[in-house]
């Protein structure tokens, strides 16, 4: 039997917990999801690094990424189960524990296979954090204080990624890409210790797991297995597909990968909606609600991770700036992140409606992408940096109304499922968006540079003009005319090449506004989001 479907008996006499301020609670819970968060991102940018300092190449690193995404994803959607039998506050301590020790691993790493080994452990271990966290959050606070707690969330779901990148470079630049690893000690003792002190499972938890323990294991082996084959699939997928040129690829990895992909997700939805006790419980989904909060934030969190891979790639590309510079070029909408999330816990602490805060935020992120594709060459930091705070800032009115609406309506059974379930897809979101932005660049930019060159012949008088202007000067410097004809054309052909590259890169933000648009009219299709209004469903 599932825990979904075990009615919950005479609640069990057994002492009353001790009963911490929620802030506290809040506060604790918070610190390791911010550290998980933070981790998805900081290593992206010591790539290099990692692989110069263990004599391995550069695409062999990035599988220390994909290893951490893949182990990740893999525990997200069975986190509610694990909870459900060893008990959250129980699988959310041994979670930090093993997170923080396989940190250090990562950091003591002497070869590239040790370092996606104590990745995948991290990513198996992170897996259960923000979940977690979520739960504690959502049961620690009442119905209508659920926009503060849910926005409590937000500012470690949202700046951990905003701050990941600038972290991330200025310790690798200062110091060693170990050190993106080893940080993770203090910050995990300390919350191990917060938590252990502060946090307790709910009566409902408890006496759920009393009932689960009078059922057989029933453990839920051919589930796992077909989980497993889908989610590794699918990251070497996003993680290799431009690298081996999707499926143009000529050994066909991709399209086995993507047959496998589709063949075990199928399975695994089909067997799991039957089983009696799934290990990765799709029911949840049933709710309209929780299904379109899934969508929003799978979609705007690959419009987040694309926007924030693409601009410091641009930044350092034809702009000449380090990752520690480009990452001070984004770090300032973090804290109009910040402020929006405070106007919309008030807001949705008034009974508003979150239905129009999602709204509202995703026209902001559309704003703010629209206003990115509009820039040039010629821009400045300061330039660059306002159209990031509109579009982050937009992303800080729909996070905590997203939460939520998605779980308003969703009992206390289904819960850790649910989200398990929207943990999954949040962070598959980011990785969707972070390869197709890359994948967009690389193809748009060969289109532009073919459309330019297009005109880039000796007939075009504005060609003509510019090598008049240009030749001179080089035949002062090297009095060379056959020279000083063949450097103007070589500066002609560099600023072809950066303008392809700007055109490509912009057209990637203007796809994500496009995006972003379109899931503003799927909040029309939402219920009614007032926080008051899960009462009933917190009683249930």
């Amino acid at each position: 039997m599932s825990a979904g479907s075990i009615g919950i008996s005479a609640p069990v006499a057994t002492a009353s917990p001790r009963i911490f301020n929620p802030w506290l609670v809040a506060l604790a819970v918070v610190i390791p999801t911010f550290m998980e968060i933070l981790d998805t991102t900081i290593a992206n940018v010591a790539l290099r690094y990692i692989a110069g300092g263990l004599s391995a190449a550069v695409t062999d690193s990035e599988w220390v990424i994909t290893s951490y995404l893949a182990a990740n994803a893999t525990i997200l959607p069975i986190s509610g189960w694990i909870s459900a039998r060893i008990g959250r506050r129980n699988y959310f301590l041994i979670s930090i524990a093993m997170f923080t020790v396989s940190s250090v691993l990562c950091g003591m790493a002497t070869s590239l296979g040790q370092l996606i080994l104590f990745r995948v452990m991290q990513g198996l271990a992170g897996g259960g954090l923000q979940p977690s966290s979520q739960g504690i959050l959502l049961d620690t606070f009442p119905p209508e204080k659920q926009g503060a707690a849910q926005s409590i969330f937000s500012i470690a779901g949202l700046l951990a990624p905003v701050v990941g990148p600038t972290l991330g470079g200025w310790i690798t630049d200062e110091y060693s890409w170990r050190w993106i690893f080893l940080i993770n000690l203090p910050v995990g003792i300390l919350a191990l210790f917060l938590c252990w002190l502060t946090v307790r499972d709910p009566e409902y938890l408890r006496n759920e797991r009393t009932e689960l323990r009078k059922h057989p294991l029933n453990f839920d082996s051919i589930g796992l297995g077909l989980l497993v084959l889908t989610v590794a699939c699918w990251e070497i997928i996003l993680s290799k597909g431009q690298e081996w040129d999707w499926f143009s690829d000529a050994f066909g990895r991709i399209q086995i990968l993507a047959t496998l992909f589709v063949l075990g997700g199928a399975g695994l939805f089909f067997w799991e909606m039957r089983h009696p006790n799934p290990i990765v419980n799709f029911r949840p989904l049933r709710d309209r609600n929780l299904a379109i909060s899934c969508l929003i934030i799978s979609c705007s969190y690959g419009v987040l991770y694309g926007s924030s891979t693409q601009l410091p790639a641009m930044l350092e590309s034809l702009f000449g700036y380090d990752a520690f510079h480009s990452g001070l070029v984004m770090s300032p909408a973090g804290f109009f992140t910040i402020l929006a999330i405070i106007v919309v816990g008030a807001l949705l602490g008034r009974g508003f409606d979150a239905r129009w805060l999602i709204c509202t935020g995703l026209l902001i992120i559309a704003a703010g992408n629209f206003w990115m594709s509009q820039l040039n060459l010629n821009m400045s930091p300061g330039q660059i940096v306002w159209p990031r705070v509109v579009m982050v800032a937009g992303l800080g009115f729909v996070f905590a109304p997203i939460n939520v609406a998605a779980y308003l309506y969703i009992p206390r059974s289904l819960r850790g499922a649910a989200i398990g379930l929207m943990s999954l897809l949040r962070n598959e979101g980011g990785s969707v968006g972070t390869s197709m932005g890359q994948t967009i660049s690389e193809r748009r930019e060969i289109f532009h540079a073919l459309r330019l060159n297009e005109n880039l012949d000796p007939l075009n008088p504005a060609v003509n003009s510019y090598l008049t202007q240009t030749q001179p000067g080089f035949l002062q410097q090297t009095g060379d005319p056959a020279g000083a004809q063949q450097m103007a054309w070589q500066c002609l052909e560099n600023l072809r090449e950066q303008q392809s590259s700007a055109l490509a890169y912009f057209d990637c933000f203007l796809i994500f506004a496009a995006v972003s648009v379109a899931l503003a009219f799927l909040v029309l299709l939402m219920k009614r989001s007032v926080a008051e209004k899960g009462a009933h469903v917190a009683a249930e």
